[in-house]
Protein backbone atom coordinates (compact mmCIF):
# COMPACT_ATOMS: atom_id res chain seq x y z
CA UNK A 1 0.00 0.00 0.00
CA UNK A 2 0.69 3.35 -0.34
CA UNK A 3 0.42 5.38 2.60
CA UNK A 4 0.28 8.79 3.56
CA UNK A 5 0.75 10.56 6.80
CA UNK A 6 -0.66 14.36 7.59
CA UNK A 7 0.44 16.08 10.49
CA UNK A 8 1.74 19.60 11.89
CA UNK A 9 5.42 19.56 12.91
CA UNK A 10 8.19 17.69 11.83
CA UNK A 11 9.47 17.01 15.27
CA UNK A 12 6.17 14.24 15.53
CA UNK A 13 8.25 11.90 13.15
CA UNK A 14 11.08 11.56 14.97
CA UNK A 15 9.20 10.83 18.12
CA UNK A 16 5.56 10.03 18.56
CA UNK A 17 5.65 8.72 14.83
CA UNK A 18 8.88 6.92 14.50
CA UNK A 19 7.76 3.30 15.89
CA UNK A 20 4.70 3.33 13.34
CA UNK A 21 6.43 4.25 10.79
CA UNK A 22 9.11 2.10 11.03
CA UNK A 23 6.30 -0.97 11.54
CA UNK A 24 4.76 0.55 8.76
CA UNK A 25 7.50 0.23 6.40
CA UNK A 26 8.73 -2.90 7.54
CA UNK A 27 5.16 -4.00 6.99
CA UNK A 28 5.83 -3.28 3.25
CA UNK A 29 4.49 -0.19 2.67
CA UNK A 30 5.63 2.76 0.76
CA UNK A 31 4.70 5.28 3.15
CA UNK A 32 4.99 9.60 3.01
CA UNK A 33 4.95 11.77 5.92
CA UNK A 34 2.84 15.79 4.70
CA UNK A 35 4.34 18.17 7.91
CA UNK A 36 4.18 22.14 7.45
CA UNK A 37 8.35 23.04 8.45
CA UNK A 38 9.86 20.28 6.42
CA UNK A 39 13.89 21.04 6.21
CA UNK A 40 16.02 19.46 3.42
CA UNK A 41 18.05 17.80 6.72
CA UNK A 42 15.06 16.65 7.87
CA UNK A 43 13.33 15.08 4.57
CA UNK A 44 17.32 13.19 4.34
CA UNK A 45 17.12 11.75 7.90
CA UNK A 46 13.61 10.79 7.37
CA UNK A 47 14.88 8.64 4.36
CA UNK A 48 17.83 7.34 5.69
CA UNK A 49 16.91 6.49 9.45
CA UNK A 50 13.25 5.59 9.01
CA UNK A 51 12.71 4.93 5.38
CA UNK A 52 9.80 7.23 4.51
CA UNK A 53 9.39 9.93 2.05
CA UNK A 54 9.20 13.26 3.62
CA UNK A 55 7.26 15.86 2.10
CA UNK A 56 5.86 19.81 2.75
CA UNK A 57 3.05 21.38 2.65
CA UNK A 58 0.68 24.08 3.44
CA UNK A 59 -1.55 24.75 6.78
CA UNK A 60 -1.95 27.63 8.58
CA UNK A 61 -1.48 25.79 12.19
CA UNK A 62 -3.10 28.25 14.34
CA UNK A 63 -5.20 30.63 11.88
CA UNK A 64 -8.47 30.76 11.66
CA UNK A 65 -9.02 32.57 8.16
CA UNK A 66 -11.28 30.09 6.22
CA UNK A 67 -10.04 31.49 2.88
CA UNK A 68 -6.23 30.47 3.74
CA UNK A 69 -7.52 27.16 4.95
CA UNK A 70 -9.47 26.04 1.62
CA UNK A 71 -6.78 27.51 -0.64
CA UNK A 72 -4.20 25.12 1.48
CA UNK A 73 -6.54 22.41 0.85
CA UNK A 74 -7.10 22.76 -2.11
CA UNK A 75 -3.00 22.56 -2.82
CA UNK A 76 -2.72 19.54 -0.33
CA UNK A 77 -6.18 17.95 -2.68
CA UNK A 78 -3.71 18.82 -5.64
CA UNK A 79 -0.94 16.61 -3.94
CA UNK A 80 -2.50 13.76 -3.24
CA UNK A 81 -4.19 13.67 -6.70
CA UNK A 82 -0.54 13.30 -7.84
CA UNK A 83 0.43 10.88 -5.81
CA UNK A 84 -2.47 8.84 -5.46
CA UNK A 85 -2.02 6.93 -1.97
CA UNK A 86 -4.39 4.26 -1.10
CA UNK A 87 -4.84 5.94 2.52
CA UNK A 88 -4.19 8.72 3.99
CA UNK A 89 -4.21 9.10 8.20
CA UNK A 90 -4.20 12.45 9.32
CA UNK A 91 -3.65 13.55 12.84
CA UNK A 92 -4.23 16.30 14.83
CA UNK A 93 -7.07 18.49 15.11
CA UNK A 94 -6.58 20.84 11.73
CA UNK A 95 -4.83 18.01 9.61
CA UNK A 96 -7.76 16.00 10.37
CA UNK A 97 -10.35 18.46 9.17
CA UNK A 98 -8.67 19.69 6.09
CA UNK A 99 -7.05 16.69 5.33
CA UNK A 100 -9.88 14.52 5.32
CA UNK A 101 -11.38 16.83 2.88
CA UNK A 102 -8.40 17.17 0.95
CA UNK A 103 -8.09 13.58 0.86
CA UNK A 104 -12.26 12.99 -0.07
CA UNK A 105 -12.50 15.64 -2.79
CA UNK A 106 -8.47 13.76 -4.15
CA UNK A 107 -10.55 10.41 -4.35
CA UNK A 108 -8.20 8.20 -1.76
CA UNK A 109 -10.93 5.81 -0.78
CA UNK A 110 -9.40 4.93 2.95
CA UNK A 111 -9.26 7.82 5.18
CA UNK A 112 -8.54 8.12 9.04
CA UNK A 113 -7.92 10.09 11.32
CA UNK A 114 -6.58 10.69 15.13
CA UNK A 115 -7.25 13.11 17.51
CA UNK A 116 -4.61 13.01 20.70
CA UNK A 117 -7.04 15.35 22.49
CA UNK A 118 -8.71 17.89 21.94
CA UNK A 119 -6.76 20.95 22.43
CA UNK A 120 -7.33 24.43 24.25
CA UNK A 121 -10.54 25.01 22.76
CA UNK A 122 -12.18 22.06 24.71
CA UNK A 123 -10.71 22.82 27.64
CA UNK A 124 -12.15 23.96 31.03
CA UNK A 125 -10.27 27.26 32.44
CA UNK A 126 -12.06 29.35 34.69
CA UNK A 127 -9.67 32.10 34.02
CA UNK A 128 -9.54 31.78 30.57
CA UNK A 129 -13.33 30.46 29.08
CA UNK A 130 -13.55 34.08 27.15
CA UNK A 131 -16.22 34.28 24.32
CA UNK A 132 -13.43 34.28 21.48
CA UNK A 133 -12.99 30.89 23.32
CA UNK A 134 -16.36 29.67 22.89
CA UNK A 135 -17.02 31.09 19.46
CA UNK A 136 -13.58 29.26 17.83
CA UNK A 137 -14.78 25.86 19.42
CA UNK A 138 -18.41 26.38 18.01
CA UNK A 139 -16.18 26.81 14.51
CA UNK A 140 -14.08 23.93 15.62
CA UNK A 141 -17.44 21.89 16.21
CA UNK A 142 -18.97 23.34 13.11
CA UNK A 143 -15.78 22.02 10.76
CA UNK A 144 -15.90 18.59 12.78
CA UNK A 145 -19.03 17.95 11.52
CA UNK A 146 -18.46 18.91 7.96
CA UNK A 147 -15.41 16.74 7.71
CA UNK A 148 -15.57 13.65 10.48
CA UNK A 149 -18.20 11.58 8.34
CA UNK A 150 -15.59 11.53 5.82
CA UNK A 151 -13.49 9.14 7.51
CA UNK A 152 -13.50 5.71 7.67
CA UNK A 153 -12.29 5.56 10.89
CA UNK A 154 -11.38 7.88 13.93
CA UNK A 155 -9.02 7.40 16.73
CA UNK A 156 -9.40 9.34 19.93
CA UNK A 157 -6.83 8.47 22.64
CA UNK A 158 -9.34 8.79 25.89
CA UNK A 159 -13.26 8.07 26.34
CA UNK A 160 -13.86 11.93 27.58
CA UNK A 161 -12.69 13.00 24.52
CA UNK A 162 -15.10 10.76 22.39
CA UNK A 163 -17.94 11.50 24.77
CA UNK A 164 -17.18 15.52 24.71
CA UNK A 165 -16.78 15.45 21.34
CA UNK A 166 -18.57 12.68 19.21
CA UNK A 167 -21.59 11.92 21.05
CA UNK A 168 -22.20 15.70 23.04
CA UNK A 169 -22.25 17.44 19.80
CA UNK A 170 -24.04 14.24 17.49
CA UNK A 171 -21.41 13.99 14.85
CA UNK A 172 -21.42 11.16 12.64
CA UNK A 173 -19.34 8.68 12.28
CA UNK A 174 -18.53 5.35 11.34
CA UNK A 175 -16.29 3.70 13.68
CA UNK A 176 -14.75 5.21 17.05
CA UNK A 177 -11.61 3.53 18.43
CA UNK A 178 -10.37 4.82 21.83
CA UNK A 179 -6.82 4.26 21.73
CA UNK A 180 -5.70 4.28 25.40
CA UNK A 181 -2.19 6.16 24.94
CA UNK A 182 -0.05 6.37 21.18
CA UNK A 183 2.54 4.13 23.65
CA UNK A 184 6.49 4.26 23.11
CA UNK A 185 9.66 2.37 23.15
CA UNK A 186 9.93 0.68 26.58
CA UNK A 187 13.37 -0.25 25.84
CA UNK A 188 14.49 3.81 25.37
CA UNK A 189 12.59 4.58 28.69
CA UNK A 190 13.86 1.96 30.93
CA UNK A 191 13.30 1.58 34.60
CA UNK A 192 15.32 2.63 36.84
CA UNK A 193 15.26 2.98 40.71
CA UNK A 194 14.87 6.04 42.04
CA UNK A 195 17.26 8.09 45.21
CA UNK A 196 15.29 8.80 48.00
CA UNK A 197 17.94 9.86 49.66
CA UNK A 198 16.83 13.03 48.04
CA UNK A 199 13.34 14.25 46.50
CA UNK A 200 12.91 16.03 43.61
CA UNK A 201 9.77 16.69 41.33
CA UNK A 202 9.76 17.15 37.69
CA UNK A 203 7.27 19.01 35.74
CA UNK A 204 7.79 18.26 31.52
CA UNK A 205 5.30 19.96 29.09
CA UNK A 206 4.66 23.41 27.20
CA UNK A 207 4.74 26.45 30.16
CA UNK A 208 1.09 26.92 29.66
CA UNK A 209 -1.61 27.60 32.15
CA UNK A 210 -3.71 24.83 31.03
CA UNK A 211 -0.70 22.79 31.26
CA UNK A 212 -0.82 23.54 35.26
CA UNK A 213 2.65 24.93 35.22
CA UNK A 214 1.56 27.91 37.24
CA UNK A 215 0.13 25.12 40.21
CA UNK A 216 3.44 23.41 39.94
CA UNK A 217 4.97 26.51 40.52
CA UNK A 218 3.11 27.82 43.41
CA UNK A 219 2.63 23.85 45.12
CA UNK A 220 7.09 24.02 44.90
CA UNK A 221 6.78 27.89 46.39
CA UNK A 222 4.59 26.24 49.44
CA UNK A 223 6.66 23.08 49.96
CA UNK A 224 9.88 24.88 49.85
CA UNK A 225 9.40 27.36 53.11
CA UNK A 226 8.74 23.92 55.18
CA UNK A 227 11.32 21.52 53.19
CA UNK A 228 13.87 23.62 51.70
CA UNK A 229 16.26 20.12 50.94
CA UNK A 230 13.53 19.15 48.24
CA UNK A 231 13.79 19.60 44.44
CA UNK A 232 11.61 20.94 42.13
CA UNK A 233 12.72 20.39 37.80
CA UNK A 234 11.04 22.24 35.45
CA UNK A 235 11.53 20.94 31.47
CA UNK A 236 10.05 22.79 28.43
CA UNK A 237 9.78 26.58 26.59
CA UNK A 238 7.13 29.45 27.63
CA UNK A 239 5.05 30.39 24.38
CA UNK A 240 5.38 34.13 24.64
CA UNK A 241 2.58 34.24 21.69
CA UNK A 242 0.33 32.17 23.78
CA UNK A 243 -1.60 34.35 26.44
CA UNK A 244 -1.49 31.44 29.11
CA UNK A 245 1.94 31.35 28.72
CA UNK A 246 3.92 31.82 32.20
CA UNK A 247 5.51 34.51 32.77
CA UNK A 248 9.13 35.18 32.61
CA UNK A 249 9.72 37.33 35.35
CA UNK A 250 8.49 35.01 37.85
CA UNK A 251 9.43 31.91 36.35
CA UNK A 252 13.61 33.44 36.63
CA UNK A 253 12.69 35.16 40.14
CA UNK A 254 11.65 31.17 41.14
CA UNK A 255 15.15 30.52 39.29
CA UNK A 256 17.09 32.79 40.99
CA UNK A 257 15.45 32.05 44.96
CA UNK A 258 16.54 28.06 44.29
CA UNK A 259 12.77 27.13 44.58
CA UNK A 260 13.22 25.73 41.07
CA UNK A 261 15.66 24.46 38.65
CA UNK A 262 15.08 25.19 34.61
CA UNK A 263 17.84 24.12 32.21
CA UNK A 264 14.62 25.15 29.50
CA UNK A 265 13.97 22.18 26.96
CA UNK A 266 16.25 19.22 26.92
CA UNK A 267 17.23 16.33 24.85
CA UNK A 268 17.85 14.04 27.44
CA UNK A 269 14.09 14.26 29.18
CA UNK A 270 14.31 10.63 30.00
CA UNK A 271 17.48 10.95 31.97
CA UNK A 272 15.91 13.91 33.93
CA UNK A 273 13.21 11.61 34.80
CA UNK A 274 15.87 9.06 36.13
CA UNK A 275 17.17 11.74 38.32
CA UNK A 276 13.94 12.48 39.57
CA UNK A 277 11.72 11.16 42.33
CA UNK A 278 7.74 12.27 41.50
CA UNK A 279 6.52 13.68 38.05
CA UNK A 280 3.89 16.31 38.45
CA UNK A 281 1.80 17.27 35.62
CA UNK A 282 -1.45 19.09 37.19
CA UNK A 283 -3.01 19.93 33.59
CA UNK A 284 -6.82 20.92 32.50
CA UNK A 285 -6.98 18.07 29.94
CA UNK A 286 -4.88 16.12 27.68
CA UNK A 287 -5.47 13.18 25.29
CA UNK A 288 -2.68 10.55 27.16
CA UNK A 289 0.09 12.81 27.84
CA UNK A 290 3.19 11.40 26.57
CA UNK A 291 5.37 12.65 29.11
CA UNK A 292 3.46 10.71 32.21
CA UNK A 293 4.02 7.94 29.93
CA UNK A 294 7.81 8.28 29.61
CA UNK A 295 7.78 9.02 33.78
CA UNK A 296 5.89 5.58 34.12
CA UNK A 297 7.81 3.77 31.85
CA UNK A 298 10.60 5.33 33.86
CA UNK A 299 9.71 4.11 37.10
CA UNK A 300 8.46 7.27 38.47
CA UNK A 301 4.82 7.98 40.20
CA UNK A 302 2.83 10.33 39.16
CA UNK A 303 0.70 13.18 40.52
CA UNK A 304 -1.94 14.49 38.04
CA UNK A 305 -5.29 15.89 37.81
CA UNK A 306 -8.62 14.10 37.65
CA UNK A 307 -9.40 15.25 34.30
CA UNK A 308 -9.56 13.62 30.81
CA UNK A 309 -6.69 11.83 29.56
CA UNK A 310 -4.81 12.42 32.42
CA UNK A 311 -7.16 10.29 34.84
CA UNK A 312 -6.42 7.24 31.78
CA UNK A 313 -2.75 7.27 33.65
CA UNK A 314 -3.30 6.97 37.38
CA UNK A 315 -4.49 4.15 39.90
CA UNK A 316 -5.13 6.52 42.58
CA UNK A 317 -3.09 5.77 45.61
CA UNK A 318 -1.19 2.71 43.45
CA UNK A 319 1.10 4.48 41.00
CA UNK A 320 0.55 7.86 42.47
CA UNK A 321 -2.42 10.51 43.42
CA UNK A 322 -5.16 12.47 41.49
CA UNK A 323 -5.51 15.79 42.27
CA UNK A 324 -8.60 18.21 41.39
CA UNK A 325 -8.12 21.11 38.86
CA UNK A 326 -6.35 24.61 38.82
CA UNK A 327 -5.22 24.68 42.86
CA UNK A 328 -2.46 24.39 43.69
CA UNK A 329 -2.97 23.26 47.66
CA UNK A 330 -3.89 19.52 46.55
CA UNK A 331 -0.78 19.84 44.32
CA UNK A 332 1.42 20.55 47.21
CA UNK A 333 -0.27 18.08 49.40
CA UNK A 334 0.39 14.75 47.46
CA UNK A 335 3.89 15.78 47.17
CA UNK A 336 3.98 16.04 51.27
CA UNK A 337 2.92 12.63 51.24
CA UNK A 338 5.86 11.71 49.37
CA UNK A 339 8.32 13.84 51.05
CA UNK A 340 7.08 12.23 54.44
CA UNK A 341 7.26 9.03 53.27
CA UNK A 342 9.67 8.35 51.12
CA UNK A 343 9.16 4.63 50.70
CA UNK A 344 6.21 5.28 48.45
CA UNK A 345 8.86 6.55 45.79
CA UNK A 346 9.85 3.24 45.23
CA UNK A 347 6.81 1.39 45.69
CA UNK A 348 4.44 3.64 43.55
CA UNK A 349 7.52 3.80 40.84
CA UNK A 350 7.11 0.20 40.53
CA UNK A 351 3.47 -0.21 39.90
CA UNK A 352 3.77 3.15 37.27
CA UNK A 353 6.37 0.56 35.12
CA UNK A 354 3.72 -2.21 35.45
CA UNK A 355 0.93 -0.05 34.29
CA UNK A 356 3.30 1.62 31.79
CA UNK A 357 4.09 -2.31 30.17
CA UNK A 358 0.65 -3.49 30.30
CA UNK A 359 -0.78 -0.04 28.36
CA UNK A 360 1.69 1.73 27.18
CA UNK A 361 4.19 -0.37 24.83
CA UNK A 362 4.23 1.15 21.31
CA UNK A 363 5.01 -2.18 19.83
CA UNK A 364 1.39 -3.79 20.92
CA UNK A 365 -0.12 -0.22 20.46
CA UNK A 366 1.19 -0.13 16.80
CA UNK A 367 -0.20 -3.67 15.97
CA UNK A 368 -3.86 -2.36 17.48
CA UNK A 369 -3.36 0.87 15.10
CA UNK A 370 -2.72 -1.13 12.09
CA UNK A 371 -5.67 -3.81 12.95
CA UNK A 372 -8.11 -0.84 13.02
CA UNK A 373 -6.69 0.93 9.91
CA UNK A 374 -6.96 -2.57 7.99
CA UNK A 375 -3.29 -2.90 7.22
CA UNK A 376 -3.15 -6.07 8.89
Amino acid sequence: MKIVLIGTVSSSIFGFRKLLLQSLVKGGHEVYTFTTDLTPELQKRAKDELGVHAEKYQLARTGMNPLIDIKNALQLRQLLKELQPDYVFCYFAKPVIWGTLAAWSAGVKNRYGMLEGLGYYFTDDPNRNSIKKRLIRRIQVGLFHVALPFLKGLIVLNPDDKKDLLEKYHIRIKNVMVLGGIGLDLDEYAYSQPDISKIRFIFVGRLLAEKGIIEFLKAAEVIKVEYPGVEFVVLGNPDPANAGSVDPLYLDSLVKQGTVIYPGSVPNVAEWLADSSVFVLPSYREGVPRSTQEAMAVGRPVITTDVPGCRETIVDGENGFKVSAHNPTPVAEAMQKFIEKPDLVLKMGLRSRELAVQKFNAVEVNQRLAYFLELQ
